[in-house]
């Protein structure tokens, strides 16, 4: 990471994400109150490693707009990494591997953050709350992943999911999940300040952004516009003047930025173990097949945008050309080259793409340190706007934070109400957000997944199978998620 560096190998002996046959793989030494959390560095190692985990969630972006209408698979072949091929045709079943790995991972950081959790009462210092904050998001940020992908799963609060729990855990309700991760993002909220001293770290805002979100995802409209309009009105993010700079690597951890994943290029990794990697793999994913020419580096094709959601933006949009490149026109105008892959729509998904001089450290399509930008302003505005909107709050207030997004964008205000401006705000959230792996879950909590993503089953694509391995090792207690 770039600003939360682990610095001691013995955070690889806390936790680790694991490779393995269980989901709650962790180390076999109990460490305990004897041996850890004795010193205020020993938790923020702990919470250093908690952080770390988020690196691997470039794979829930990736195939969460895949997933979409936004983009096609791609790659070299429909045997491509058969896994995200069948989630982008529909036709995913509980042994998809990419599936299991962000079942995987995202379990892993729960651990990792649980572990400080456990043990948050064992040794005193001057801004322990701040730590647990942190904590505490971490898990609600893990966990909301999950209850999006999977909707009920095992939930396990101050204390590690060990080998052996999985055969007395039982899947918990969603709205329980729900319920905790409000309890966890409000304590974080209230235990934050608005600017961390380290770049990278939780903030107040990020806890209220996600705190947001997932009361959006509830339709508890009245809760979201009132978290989201105090961040709006009190917090110190703003829009971004110029569009064009928000991806770039210069430009990370910006004004706009609410949260962040931070990726770099220290560590390398290999195809054995994606998710060992310090950078953002999906960059190397997305990017343009053997290519030769300026600004940009080669890549594997995955994660194509597709013509629809090139056609989505209105004319003079200065959004388009930042968030889709499109190969044809570039090649003709740089001279540059390149391969067609599979599912070829002559598309890119510009915002992450490698850029030339992005990595020197092996594999550049691996180690790539471009940052995901989780939440950004823009995404807070157009939460903000739909929960008044939709929660018949202020129509007015709604179509001002809307128009805020479309100004920046060049475009001219919109005066909808009602059922319009619900479109509207649905459009924009849509152009605004493309390629960050939001699309997907927007139409599946709106409802209108069906309509949209071909191949989409309603009352089974809303969620996503438990991988059966999962089900198996607690001892087939679990039952699977309906139409798998």
């Amino acid at each position: 990471m770039k600003n939360l560096k682990i610095k001691n190998i013995i955070l690889l002996l806390l936790v680790t994400i694991s490779c393995s046959d269980d989901f709650v793989e962790v180390n076999s030494r109990d460490r305990n109150s004897e041996d850890f959390f004795n010193t205020e560095a020993e938790y923020q190692e702990a919470l250093v490693a908690a952080y770390d985990a988020l690196q691997a969630s470039y794979l829930n972006v990736m195939l969460g707009e895949i997933a979409s209408d936004n983009t096609l698979a791609g790659g070299e072949s429909a045997t491509d990494v058969p896994g995200i091929q069948e989630v982008d045709d529909m036709v995913h079943t509980p042994i998809n591997q990419q599936l299991r790995d962000i079942w995987n991972n995202m379990y892993a950081g729960i651990n990792r953050a649980n572990f400080i959790l456990e043990f948050q009462d064992k040794t005193d210092f001057t801004g322990k709350n701040e730590v647990l904050a942190q904590a505490r998001f971490l898990r609600a940020y893990y966990y909301f992943e999950l209850v999006k992908w999977f909707g009920d799963v095992p939930l396990a609060v101050d204390k590690r999911i060990q080998f052996g729990d999985q055969f007395t855990i039982d899947r918990t309700p969603k709205a329980e999940i729900y319920a905790q991760l409000e309890l966890d993002l409000m304590y974080a909220a209230d235990n934050l300040p608005y600017v961390q001293s380290q770049t990278g770290r939780i903030t107040k805002g990020a806890a209220q952004a996600l705190l947001g979100k997932i009361y959006l995802f509830q339709d508890k409209f009245d809760e979201a516009a009132d978290v989201l309009e105090d961040l709006i009105d009190n917090g110190p993010h703003d829009l971004v003047a110029d569009y064009s700079t928000i991806f770039e690597n210069d430009n990370e951890n910006n004004i706009e930025s609410v949260f962040e994943v931070q990726y770099s290029d220290l560590e390398g990794a290999g195809f054995g173990c994606l998710q060992c990697s310090e950078g953002n793999v999906a960059v190397g994913f997305n990017g343009i097949r053997n290519y030769n020419g300026p600004m940009f580096e080669s890549g594997f094709s995955f994660n194509v945008p597709v013509q629809e959601i090139v056609d989505e933006f209105e004319a003079g949009d200065v959004r388009k050309d930042i968030a889709i490149l499109d190969i044809v026109d570039w090649a003709a105008n740089t001279g540059a080259t390149y391969v067609e892959g599979y599912e070829h729509t002559g598309y890119y998904n510009r915002k992450y793409i490698s850029r030339q001089g992005d990595s020197n450290i092996g594999d550049a399509n691996l180690t790539n340190p471009n940052n995901y930008r989780s939440i950004r302003f823009a995404d807070v505005l157009l939460m903000a706007a739909e929960a008044l909107n939709r929660g018949s709050i202020s129509d007015t207030r709604a179509a001002m934070y809307l128009n805020r997004v479309r100004t920046r964008a060049m475009l001219p205000d919109v005066n909808f109400t009602g059922t319009n401006l619900t479109n509207a705000i649905y459009k924009e959230r849509r152009v605004e957000l493309v390629g960050e792996g939001h699309h997907f879950f927007d139409l599946v909590r709106t409802g209108r997944a069906a309509q949209e993503i071909n191949g989409f089953v309603s009352g089974k694509h809303e969620l996503f199978p438990i991988p059966s391995i999962e089900i198996q090792l607690a001892g087939n207690r679990w039952n699977q998620n309906p139409g798998y």
